[in-house]
């Protein structure tokens, strides 16, 4: 059984480390990844351990502390040996020329991928300069990580979802649907089909989270939601009668940047499943409240759907700023 090894920051992991990973892997039995970190950076090791294990869920991922001096490939390897519990490796993989005093120090082979950055040309350095130019570069978990989230909310037809829909087609990004309307439309031939129980709320929650963090992974900077969990505690009140402390933890879970609550300042459309023309504007107060109680930030849109594009793009425009990642 042939043990491979690669160490590296990964800070953050983008397509270059993951060409080097995916060279390597097929090249042995067992690979492990040795993530190296300090405690005082901006995204800490277990956050970049996580980023590849889940690209990457067949190998083997290390935590290392990074404190020890430059060239002193002694004690590296000395600690690589304490990483893998006495283990020989076989291989060494990277991209550097740092590889060969390693690789000997370890008494194993050393092999390049790429160090000539001709497959994949990019740098950790140039993406932690300038996280925006170089997105393309990221790989799926950190764009998830790092793209800024927004989140469209407000009672029946008020135009939350037509808003969230003309945002993604503006910033060319993912949206994510409705998880309650598909599992609604999915129930509604129930002889009861109006009587609903808190479990299923909580469904429709986990359902939503699921479905915006499998989109993520392919988002261009923005995440626009359409809802979110904290709308469907909400909604838990409209048809339960009460809030719901489950569905509310999930909710508390979540992060948005963003909140654009749309106001009900046109006439009420029927669609042909809506039920709520009689309590939209009590809804409406709810998620105000709510959002007020839980001090999340947002805005009110109103207007035509002219007017409410040009004001929330006024608003996400000022979030799109990826500050420089510090590197220590």
């Amino acid at each position: 059984m042939t043990i491979g090894i690669t160490v590296g920051k990964f800070y953050p992991l983008h397509k270059g480390h993951d060409y080097l990973i995916r060279q390597a892997k097929a090249q042995v039995d067992t690979l492990v990844v040795i993530v190296s970190y300090k405690h005082e950076q901006d995204i800490s090791g277990e956050i970049r351990a996580n980023w590849i294990q889940q690209m990457h869920p067949d190998i083997e991922v290390i935590l290392g502390i990074d404190d020890i001096p430059a060239n002193e490939w002694e004690l590296l390897a000395k600690r690589t040996f304490e990483l893998l519990d006495g283990r020989q490796p076989d291989i060494v993989f990277t991209s550097e020329n740092y590889g060969d005093d390693w690789a000997t120090q370890l008494g194993c082979k050393h092999i390049k991928i790429d160090p000539a950055r001709q497959t994949i040309p990019i740098s950790g350095t140039a993406i932690r300069k300038n996280l925006n130019k170089h997105w393309d570069m990221l790989t799926s978990p950190v764009k998830a990580y790092f793209a800024k989230r927004i989140c469209c909310i407000g009672a029946e037809s008020t135009g939350s979802t037509t808003l969230s829909q003309h945002l993604a087609e503006h910033y060319q990004t993912v949206w994510i649907p409705e998880y309650g309307r598909w599992y609604s439309q999915g129930r509604r031939y129930l002889p009861h089909d109006n009587e609903w129980g808190t479990d299923e709320f909580v469904k429709i929650a986990e359902g939503q989270n699921r479905w915006e963090d499998d989109l993520a992974w392919q988002a261009n900077r923005l995440v626009v939601c359409d809802t979110d969990a904290l709308a469907t505690h909400v909604w838990h009140k409209r048809y339960i009668g009460h809030y719901s402390s489950a569905v509310e933890q999930i909710a508390d879970s979540r992060h948005y940047d963003l909140y654009l609550v749309t106001e009900p300042d046109f006439k009420f459309v029927q669609d042909g499943t809506r039920d709520g023309e009689h309590i939209r504007m009590e809804m409406h107060q709810w998620f105000i409240d709510e959002l007020t109680r839980k001090k999340r930030a947002f805005i009110r849109v109103t207007g035509s759907p002219q007017n409410r594009i040009a004001q929330a793009t006024q608003a996400i425009d000022k979030l799109l700023v990826f500050p420089e990642l510090e590197i220590i």
